[in-house]
């Protein structure tokens, strides 16, 4: 057998025995709609698109909900649609791994179209222009990164690849989001069309992220008199041009050999993943969750697709802001992160594995039901206290899932401030709460200060993952060894003072001397950090 719609076709019944689900539509029927008519276009060929966006259309597809299907588009690394998805006719496998351990296996075929960014190819940049030229369409959607939207360096610099788009204007343009913009400009020449730009990207407010993109793009053009002066205006106006915002989540590693190995006992051939020349891991099929959510502001001036018949939530703004608070302050991701800098503290190289060790699981409990529930931001679409019993009992523990801490304590700096900074800054807000009942939140710090000076709870050296304040914050440890408890912790004072990666002054909320014991203990030898969990999480009998 083989991942082609040739081999799907003629040796059904042989996938079909071996376990997998079929797309159940009239595939040709679908491509010659979505050519004439499409309605969707997306924007980053990646894992998650695949995985998620992708399957959720299928899901549609097969049962009646929709007629034309998915255009995919990849601007960062071409090779990933000639070697992924032309090999394969946009076809995917998808592997979801269930915790109870049983895998549901599925060809995944809602994308009929396969694109990349790319104006010097002259047959799909042309193809693009045809498609945003086209009145049916109704949503680009997009999942290329947070850092795929800006425009601005730290320094507040315009980056130069993008300065240089300014200045070439919307016919010449080369970067990702100067391409994108034109073919924007492209719409707006045609009339003005109304669409959806709907970033999918998991990062809060990603809508004006783009938009923002959008708005630099149109005013430098129009200032220069590169784009005629109304495309601003059609940019600013939501009721033809909308920056919907999103909530997304599912976890989707790369994909992984011990995934394949089990494809492969199914007689099809060609699975084995590639690396392209930008370093980009690809394989002709995803290993995802089964947990999946996405939120998306209903915000559509073409006329809205009807995910929300598979399980995708449409709502208003505030919910949707809502909804990501409680994911990203309180209910998943102050979870991972304390199991990421702990993991890497304890040797582990897998998530899930880490849900076996009782102090751990009773940590992120506490962390989320105990310190986090009280000042939980509850959207009302989703009830916060179900969603970390999914993540507590489901997602997390789930075996067959490759995702490590070391990948997941990547950028820590940069997500403490809103993963639990914010949590603190709650508490302080309420006369009925006390910041300094907070035990366990100011472990998960201390643990990051311990983490910082590379060296696990065995006394052996690590490497942190990567953060872009990784050598600044490790400066103010470097005086402290794994062989004693430290006794004058004073230098630690200017980083636990820092608002920007607490997101909050811990000196001034007077929690910084927890934090510095905590530390103190768990750096007092080796086996130290397993002994302070032991001190101060308390296994649920």
């Amino acid at each position: 057998m083989k991942l082609t719609l040739e081999s799907i076709k003629n040796d059904r019944d042989a996938f079909i025995k071996a376990g997998y689900s079929l797309p159940a539509f009239d595939h040709d029927a679908i491509t010659a709609n979505t050519k004439k008519n499409p309605e969707w276009i997306h924007f980053g060929a990646g894992n998650i698109f695949r995985a998620f966006q992708a399957n959720v259309l299928q899901e549609l597809l097969n049962k009646g909900d929709m007629e034309t299907g998915l255009i995919a588009v990849e601007g960062f690394d071409y090779e990933i649609i000639e070697k992924s998805y032309h090999a394969h006719d946009n076809l995917s496998i998808l592997a979801t791994l269930k915790a109870d351990a049983s895998v549901d296996k599925t060809v995944v075929g809602s994308i009929v179209e396969s694109l990349i960014l790319d104006r010097d190819n002259t047959e799909d940049f042309g193809r693009l222009k045809e498609i945003f030229a086209a009145p049916s369409l109704k949503m680009a959607s997009f999942t290329i990164t947070e850092k795929g939207y800006a425009i601005n360096d730290p320094q507040g610099n315009v980056l130069p690849f993008v300065a240089a788009d300014f200045e070439a204007g919307p016919d010449k343009a080369s970067g990702y989001l100067g391409k994108v913009i034109s073919l924007l400009y492209h719409r707006f020449k045609f009339g003005a069309l109304p669409i959806a730009m709907v970033s999918m990207d998991n990062c809060s407010h990603n809508g004006d992220k783009l938009k923002a993109a959008a708005v630099a793009f149109a005013k430098a053009w129009t200032e220069k008199g590169l784009a005629a002066a109304g495309f601003l205006d059609y940019i600013g106006d939501s009721s033809r041009v909308s920056f919907p915002w999103s909530m997304i989540d599912k976890i989707t590693p790369r994909p992984d050999s011990k995934v394949e190995a089990m494809l492969n006992k199914d007689n099809i051939d060609d699975l084995e993943p590639v690396v392209t020349s930008r370093n980009t891991y690809i394989a002709p099929f995803v290993n995802a969750e089964e947990c999946q959510y996405l939120v998306i502001e209903d915000s559509f001036p073409n006329g809205k697709l009807p995910l929300d018949k598979a399980g995708i939530i449409y709502t208003d703004r505030e919910t949707v802001d809502k909804v990501e608070k409680m994911k990203v302050c309180t209910c998943l991701n102050p979870l991972h992160t304390t199991l990421a800098i702990y993991g890497c503290l304890l040797g582990y190289t897998l998530i899930s594995d880490e849900m076996k060790n009782p102090l751990l699981k009773r940590f992120v409990e506490t962390v989320g039901y105990t310190e986090g529930l009280p000042v939980v931001v509850d959207p009302g679409i989703i009830e916060p206290r179900k969603f970390i019993d999914e993540v507590v009992n489901i997602r997390i523990p789930n075996p067959f899932m490759p995702d490590t801490p070391q990948r997941i304590a990547t950028d820590t700096s940069q997500k403490l401030p809103i993963r639990f900074g914010e949590t603190i800054k709650a508490y302080e807000k309420r006369d009925d709460l006390d910041v300094h009942s907070l035990k366990l939140i100011p472990l998960v710090f201390a643990g990051w200060l311990r983490y910082l000076m590379a060296v696990d709870d065995e006394g052996n050296a690590f490497e942190p993952s990567s953060d872009p304040l990784l050598s600044e914050a490790q400066k103010y440890v470097t005086d402290y060894k794994l062989d004693d408890a430290p006794k004058d912790l004073s230098k630690l004072d200017g980083l636990l003072a820092n608002e920007s990666i607490f997101g909050v002054d811990l000196i001034e909320t007077g929690l910084a001397d927890t934090v510095k014991k905590y530390f103190s203990e768990l750096s007092s030898g080796k086996g130290a950090v397993k002994a302070t969990l032991e001190k101060y999480v308390t296994p649920q009998s």
